[in-house]
Order: C-alpha cells, then sequence, then structure tokens
C-alpha cells in the first residue's frame, strides 16, 4: 500500500456499548468490549490491532463515553490522547458517525474512513484486511457508501439482512479486486426464522454487521441529503475539532439535543448509493452468553467452560468463572442442563439458555434496586 493511502485513510472504532446481555462480567464500567471473554485481550484491543496493518495508530479514534473512557485509555496507552473520544451521552449510531466524520474531516477533507465496532469477533484476521483494504480503495474513488456484509452460515434472527444485486463490475482502470461488492438493494429488519431460512437459502442476503467505509466528502454529502440537522452538527463540530477543550464543551451542550437515530435508519436504508462488499471472513457480533458458546470448545456432553468445572449428568451448560485468581473454587454441578453460570467476585448468573436475551431486564431491574445497583 503506498504511503499517501495510508496517511488518507481512517478507521473509527465505536466503543461506548454497554453489553448488559454479558452481565455480571460486563458492568457500566467494563462493558464486554473492554473485558477479555475469548483471550487474554479485550475485543477493543483485538479490533486496534486488527486494523494497524492498514491504517497507522495516529489515523485510529476510538469513539466512547465518559464513563469508559479511563479503562479504554489504560487499554491502549499508546493511542494519542486526542484521539480518544468520550460522547457526553449517547445518542446512538449516526450522532458517534456524524461526530466521527468531523473528527477525520478536521484532519483531511480528502480522508477516506471506516467505521467499525469495537465488539466484533473476528478470528480471520487476514481476510477482513482484504475486505477492508478493497473497501478503502473503493471509497476513495467515488460517491459510494460502503458497508460490509456477512455472507449467512445459519437462518440467524438476532441480525438484520441487506438484499444484494448482481456483482459489480471494477472501476475503469481498476484491476478486479479480491472481493465482491454488489449493489445494496434492500435493509431488512430482523427476521423471523422461516423468514431467515429462506434468506440463507436465497443466497441474495447478507447479514447487516455494522461495518461502514465511505469518504469524508461522501458521508457528509448523505447527512446533508437525507440528515440535514446531523449535517449542520458536523458543521459546527468540525469548526470545534481542531481545540480538544473547545470541542468538549460544544458537545456537552449540544450532544444531549442531538437526535437518537441508528445510522441505518437515518441514512443506510434512505441513500441510492449504497455498496455491500462481501465479508467472506468468518464474524461473529457476540449478543450473549449462548453467542460465547460458538467460541467454546465442548466436553463430550455439551458443556463450554472457562472454570474449573466438574459435573455429573451436566449437559450443554456455559460456565464462566471471571473471579479474580485468589478466589476461584471448582465448580460443580449436577444434574443441570442447558444453563448458563457465570460467577464474578460480587455477584453469580444462573440462567436458563432459552432465556439468555432476558439478562438485559434483569440488569434493568438491579438499576432499580437501591441495594444491587452497585452492581450495575
Amino acid at each position: 500500500m503506498k504511503q499517501r493511502e495510508a496517511k488518507d485513510r481512517y478507521v473509527i472504532i465505536m466503543a461506548g456499548g454497554r453489553g448488559e446481555r454479558f452481565w455480571p462480567v460486563s458492568r457500566e464500567k467494563t462493558p464486554k468490549q473492554l473485558i477479555p471473554l475469548l483471550g487474554g485481550r479485550s475485543f477493543l484491543q483485538q479490533a486496534v490491532e486488527r486494523v494497524l496493518p492498514l491504517v497507522p495508530l495516529h489515523n485510529i479514534l476510538v469513539i466512547t463515553n465518559d464513563v469508559q473512557a479511563p479503562e479504554v485509555r489504560r487499554q491502549l496507552p499508546r493511542l494519542p490522547r486526542e484521539n480518544l473520544i468520550a460522547e457526553p451521552v449517547g445518542r446512538d449510531t449516526c450522532a458517534a458517525v456524524t461526530l466521527g466524520a468531523a473528527l477525520v474531516g478536521a484532519r483531511s477533507t480528502t480522508a477516506v474512513m471506516a467505521v467499525l465496532p469495537a465488539d466484533h469477533v473476528i478470528p480471520e484476521e487476514k481476510k477482513f484486511q482484504q475486505v477492508l483494504s478493497d473497501a478503502f480503495d473503493l471509497a476513495g474513488r467515488g460517491q459510494a457508501i460502503i458497508t460490509i456484509g456477512i455472507q449467512p452460515t445459519e437462518p440467524a434472527t438476532g441480525y438484520g439482512y441487506i438484499r444484494v444485486g448482481e456483482t459489480l463490475p471494477p472501476p475503469q482502470g481498476v484491476k478486479s479486486y479480491k472481493t465482491a461488492f454488489h449493489r445494496a438493494e434492500q435493509f431488512v429488519e430482523k427476521p423471523h426464522f422461516d423468514k431467515a431460512l429462506e434468506y440463507l437459502n436465497s443466497g441474495q442476503y447478507r447479514w447487516n454487521a455494522g461495518m461502514f467505509i465511505w469518504s469524508f466528502v461522501t458521508i457528509t454529502e448523505g447527512l446533508q441529503k437525507h440528515q440535514p440537522e446531523m449535517y449542520e452538527a458536523c458543521q459546527r463540530w468540525f469548526k470545534a475539532a481542531a481545540t480538544p477543550a473547545k470541542l468538549q464543551r460544544v458537545l456537552a451542550k449540544e450532544y444531549p439535543e442531538i437526535k437518537k437515530i441508528s445510522i441505518d435508519y437515518a441514512l443506510m436504508e434512505h441513500a441510492q448509493n449504497v455498496i455491500v462488499a462481501d465479508g467472506t471472513f468468518s464474524w461473529d457480533d457476540l449478543g450473549s452468553w449462548t453467542a460465547l458458546a460458538r467460541h467454546l470448545k465442548p466436553d463430550p456432553e455439551g458443556n463450554c467452560a472457562v472454570a474449573d468445572f466438574i459435573h455429573v449428568d451436566g449437559a450443554r451448560n456455559i460456565i464462566f468463572d471471571a473471579r479474580t485468581k485468589a478466589r476461584k473454587t471448582p465448580i460443580a454441578v449436577v444434574g443441570l442442563r442447558d444453563a448458563i453460570l457465570v460467577q464474578t467476585d460480587d455477584a453469580v448468573l444462573l440462567a436458563h439458555k432459552s432465556q439468555a436475551q432476558k439478562v438485559k431486564e434483569l440488569v434493568r431491574r438491579l438499576a432499580e434496586d437501591p441495594r444491587l445497583k452497585k452492581l450495575v
């Protein structure tokens, strides 16, 4: 890759999520993207390392919130101080994208940027880097809004889908990309199982992974056309971005009033210039404890354990011991099936696997109880 190209390429990592379904390990100050659920590094640390072969560290920006910023700073000590931005309040992904565009544009109005979540599992890093590199190149050549769509491997009902058209030819004068690009024809909400099966079998749909690549000019034009209020905010933040203290004052004043809307609803579903890059790498958006089991080696009875675990007639359980080393003790179960058992130093979660999504509801209950809200 040419030095000039790398200089004008940026990555914005969105790292402000709460990860409530991974309670009690995930907490408000240390949500799932900041904890090492798989391996010794957090998902955020992995997300940064994954893009370093394509983008210099000083071109990587992390958008988080005030509560999580100290832990993000601790985990990414080499990240320049001004590259860590804390939103005063969460206003969904369109506001974060708009802020990211203002920050990047203030550094280079000819920049091309990728907007990536901090909490995805992508084991095949080289394949991901190839797709991202091709998407950077295409986005830098014209007015394309590019999103990476993942080839579905099962009829998942927890993801949105994108219907894609024919494979697009490469731009004139460009030799073929290794990545296939398609025109986006329709964004579809999370489907029920039968519909998801239909999408999978048709071969015409991709999972919506929430990864975007566009030039500064393209994203600001898209906002101007479809979200004029966001565009105006982008202009104001762009002007303040050169002085971090001034930007923080402007954001503190304006951010709470900004419309709370996702980038999918705000822009992607309206724009006519959306292109889908085929994500042919293995990928997982870990949404709950049951999803974690896909990445753990089961015993002969299907139990997945990150713990000193022993059982009699236990089957298909997920056991996770996140206690500090001095407090770890063996976890023994008898006759327990299809359960989630998670232990931390100050809390225990026991749930049926079929109810894993309701952990979020449990966190809400904890927050309402004066005795227990310290556990959130």
